[in-house]
């Protein structure tokens, strides 16, 4: 049985999210403060968090982006009654797996949940099946399949899943070009094929961490016109 984390201000909506989650047959807690759900997110184990933007304690974003800060490998869906895009995107690039916008119907919400959980094991089984590379080796840069670790220089390079994710698609395959529209495919799954400046954001981040000069990047190349690709001469 899935357990079910909702941290939602709105009690009314609480209570019938509650009552249909309980019926589709999974375990369901629920916080209407954001520091409380939170502190509950992290010191719990929960298959899925149901998340508001606007919340009392501590807002949306914030408790997506400190989980993901903790390297917590719980997957988020954003339930936000904004429907700006700039608002989706922030989600995203703050580590959320997935977003509904208020209004929404309980059919949708379910059938969101469903393919989320199918895109989780999905991903897992890929990864069980990669996990015979155990290491991609890239000069000075080494990622550990197995244990999920990146090093730069024997030095462990914190990364979020999402930034591992990335990472690993294009150093699996040097030289090869992706474009921003196949990594969302890849990384984030094919709902999000909107959302190019996403790409973009967390390829800066990684730069960030794994390249010397991120303005003159040795590993994560721009193809200019067509996306990314890993140095092939690593």
């Amino acid at each position: 049985m899935k357990r079910i984390l909702v941290i939602e201000d709105d009690k009314e909506l609480t209570e019938l999210l509650c009552f249909y989650l309980k019926d589709e047959g999974y375990e369901v807690e629920s916080e209407y403060a954001g520091d409380l759900g939170f502190r509950r997110a992290i010191e719990e184990t929960f298959d899925l968090l149901l998340l508001d933007i606007s919340l009392p304690g501590k807002n949306g974003f914030d408790i997506c982006r400190e989980i993901r800060g903790q390297e917590l490998c719980l997957p988020i869906m954003m339930l936000t009654a904004r429907t700006e895009e700039v608002d989706r995107i922030l989600g995203l690039e703050f580590g959320a797996d997935d977003y509904i916008s208020k209004p929404f119907s309980i059919r949708e919400l379910m059938a969101r949940i469903k393919a989320l959980f199918r895109r989780i094991k999905l991903s897992a089984q890929i990864l069980l099946q990669e996990e015979s590379e155990a290491l991609i080796d890239r000069g000075s840069l080494k990622i550990d399949c197995q244990k999920r670790k990146v090093l730069l220089r024997n030095q462990v390079v914190n990364l979020t899943p999402t930034e591992y994710r990335l990472l690993k698609t294009l150093a699996s395959h040097p030289g090869r070009n992706y474009t921003k529209e196949k990594l969302l495919q890849i990384v984030w799954g094919h709902e999000f094929h909107g959302f190019k400046h996403t790409v973009s954001s967390h390829i800066n981040r990684l730069r960030s961490k794994i390249e010397e000069d991120p303005h003159e990047p040795n590993y994560i190349l721009t193809s200019w016109g067509m996306g990314y690709n890993f140095n092939e001469n690593w």
